[in-house]
């Protein structure tokens, strides 16, 4: 009996007691139950973080497509960009080319015609002057009627041959 006097035999005793209160009330049952409940709250907090993952990974899928069909199209019209700017610049070129070709063209005509109007008037001015100076030679030398008839069919003759 010795045993009784121990403290460490009322602490035994006391803790048995407690334990033993303790399944009586049904603790065991409110602490499994607490802890069941923690853990499905956990399992569903991961359900929840493992589908916002899922989600994440398709929207980042989703983000990288649209990115990569953006990238494309945007060198799509680059390059459509540089090849209309080659075909305006190839027509701006053909257009300048023809342009040119028609001006000088029209230059030339009008050099041409130039030169034609020239001549023209040059030989116009020597038929006159040839006329004038027939005429004056004609007067001095011939006299009368001849005179006149020679000077007229003259005068007639060089103009159809000079015009």
């Amino acid at each position: 009996m010795e045993m009784i006097k121990e403290p460490e035999f009322w602490v035994a005793v006391a803790f048995v007691l407690f334990i033993v209160l303790l399944i009586y009330v049904g603790a065991h049952k409110k602490v499994t139950d607490a802890l069941d409940h923690r853990a499905s709250r956990i399992k569903t907090e991961l359900d929840e973080a493992r589908r916002l993952r899922e989600e994440a990974s398709k929207l980042l899928a989703e983000y990288k497509r649209k990115q990569g069909e953006a990238e494309r199209e945007a060198e799509a019209i680059v390059s459509d960009a540089k090849a209309e700017a080659g075909r305006v610049a190839a027509e701006a070129r053909v257009k300048m080319e023809e342009f040119v070709a028609r001006r000088t063209k029209l230059a030339e005509a009008k050099i041409g015609q130039a030169e034609a109007q020239a001549l023209a008037d040059v030989r116009a001015a020597a038929a006159d002057a040839a006329v004038t100076a027939a005429e004056k030679i004609l007067r001095d030398t011939a006299k009368g009627k001849v005179a006149d008839d020679l000077i007229a069919q003259g005068i007639a003759d060089v103009k159809a041959k000079l015009n």
